[in-house]
């Protein structure tokens, strides 16, 4: 699939991503196999010490992650989580959050990814994700 199509279909399944739109992340990079995603830190994105919430930095791991796998299944079918790791190397200080997944191995029903969040330049989380291949028409669909 050629690069503008694959941004195409993604973006068309954007729209019904309601609470990465309600968190304010967008997507930055579509590839097969691979995504990023950004996020400008605001006020109600952190917790009690003033860094970015875990939370909101699972929910961005997650997000690459899961898209990337989205990037290599057939349009009219979607992933949804199944597992998700998160380990936290440093807080959240800063001024954006950016999210990188990609596939690792992509199969029939599962798709096993990893994903790095950044804050700024700093590496303040590593995740690795197992994501399932939904038929539709789950509503759930990525």
């Amino acid at each position: 699939m050629n690069t503008e199509a694959l941004e195409t279909r993604i973006r068309r399944k954007l729209t019904r991503q309601h609470f990465m739109h309600h968190i304010g992340a967008d997507l930055t990079r579509i590839e097969e196999g691979r995504v990023e995603a950004e996020l400008t830190l605001q006020q109600e994105h952190q917790q009690h010490g003033g860094f970015a919430h875990g939370g909101l930095v699972a929910t961005m791991a997650d997000l690459a992650a899961g898209f990337a796998a989205v990037t290599l299944v057939p349009d009219g079918k979607g992933v949804v989580t199944v597992e998700l790791k998160t380990s936290y190397l440093h807080p959240g200080v800063g001024k954006k959050l950016r999210a990188v997944g990609w596939v690792l191995k992509a199969g029939r029903r599962l798709h096993f990814c990893e994903a790095e969040v950044w804050c700024d330049e700093r590496l303040i989380a590593k995740a690795s994700a197992t994501m399932a291949v939904t038929e539709p028409p789950a509503a759930a669909c990525m």
